[in-house]
C-alpha cells in the first residue's frame, strides 16, 4: 500500500504530468520548423537577394546626379510591397510578373500637372532602352472618367509605353502604407529580383543623359 504522504515516484510524475508537457513542446519545435524553413523560407530567400544588391545600389548612386539627382538609394533594399493593376489588355497583372529585368515603377494619373510633362519623357526612355533587361511599368490611378487616362497619352504623344492601370488607386495607398509614395508622380526604380533600388518623388527628365546613365548602371551592375 502507497503511503498517501509520500510524494509521487518518479514513474507516475512521468506518466501523468511529464509526457503531456513534452508533446506541447513537441509540437512549440515542429511548428517553429514549419516557421523557420517552410514560410521563412521565401522571405530569407528574397532578403538574401536583395541583400545581394549592394554593389548595383552603389553604382546606381553615383549615377543620380543632374536630372535624376533626387533618386534616393534605399539604404536597406528589401522586397517591394505586391503590387497588382490592370495590364494592356485589362486582365489582372502583378509587379511579380516583371522579374528578371530592371523595372521603372512610375504612379501617374491625369489630374497631376508635373505627370503631363514627365510622361513623354518616361516614354522616350522606353523607346531607347526598353526590352528584355528593362521596362517603364507607368501605372496610371484615376478613379473616375476612366476613358481620360488613354486619351490623355495620346494627346502627349506617348506610344511606346505599355498602359498599365488601377481604378481602385490600391497601388497608391499600399506603396504610402510603406512610406515610398507621398504624392504624384512618383518613380521607384527596381531590381530584377524585384528588390527595391532607389525611390525618386516627384518629375524627373528621365531620357536625359543623365536619367539613360542611371539606367543603364542599373541594368549593367
Amino acid at each position: 500500500m502507497t503511503d498517501p504522504t509520500e510524494p509521487p515516484t518518479p514513474k507516475r510524475f512521468l506518466s501523468h504530468a511529464f509526457i503531456p508537457a513534452l508533446g506541447v513542446c513537441v509540437l512549440a519545435a515542429a511548428a517553429l520548423l514549419y516557421v523557420t524553413i517552410g514560410s521563412g523560407g521565401k522571405e530569407t530567400a528574397e532578403a538574401k537577394a536583395c541583400a545581394a544588391n549592394a554593389a548595383q545600389r552603389a553604382a546606381v548612386d553615383r549615377a543620380a546626379k543632374g536630372e535624376v539627382a533626387a533618386l534616393a538609394i534605399a539604404k536597406e533594399s528589401k522586397p517591394v510591397t505586391p503590387l497588382a493593376f490592370s495590364g494592356p489588355d485589362g486582365q489582372p497583372e502583378t509587379l511579380d510578373a516583371f522579374r528578371g529585368r530592371v523595372v521603372l515603377l512610375n504612379l501617374w494619373a491625369t489630374w497631376c500637372v508635373p505627370c503631363r510633362q514627365e510622361m513623354p519623357a518616361l516614354d522616350r526612355l522606353e523607346a531607347k532602352l526598353g526590352g528584355k533587361d528593362f521596362q517603364v511599368v507607368a501605372v496610371n490611378i484615376d478613379t473616375t472618367r476612366l476613358d481620360k487616362p488613354k486619351a490623355f497619352l495620346n494627346e502627349v504623344g506617348v506610344k511606346a509605353l505599355s498602359f498599365y492601370s488601377d481604378p481602385k488607386a490600391d497601388v497608391f495607398y499600399r506603396l504610402k502604407q510603406a512610406g515610398k509614395v507621398v504624392g504624384l508622380p512618383t518613380t521607384v526604380l527596381i531590381d530584377r529580383n524585384g528588390c527595391e533600388i532607389g525611390t525618386l518623388a516627384g518629375p524627373a527628365l528621365w531620357d536625359s543623359p543623365d536619367g539613360m546613365a542611371l539606367i543603364e548602371a542599373a541594368v549593367k551592375s
